[in-house]
């Protein structure tokens, strides 16, 4: 299992932390952001795969933005996921 931060750009939240074991992500934290909104994704995201949460959470946008923390997790967990299927 292997712990990661990513840096979130064009949201509220400035860091989004979570672990990783195989394609299951689990322990999702927010730095920032609306905080009882994101602490219910991070529950409801909780065990899900990097497929299952890009399939639901790519692509939302927040008011005029062309993101959210949400589209923001969904590119977090791909991302860490293809670095650990690089080699």
């Amino acid at each position: 299992m292997s712990q990661y931060t990513y840096r979130t750009q064009g949201v509220c939240s400035s860091r989004i932390h979570f672990d990783l074991d195989g394609d299951r992500v689990s322990k999702v934290s927010f730095d920032g952001g609306c905080n009882g909104n994101l602490k219910a994704i991070s529950i409801l995201v909780d065990g899900m795969t990097v497929d299952e949460i890009e399939s639901k959470l790519k692509g939302n946008l927040c008011g005029f933005k062309n993101t959210s923390c949400a589209d923001q997790l969904a590119k977090a967990v791909r991302r860490a996921y293809e670095e650990e299927h690089r080699a």
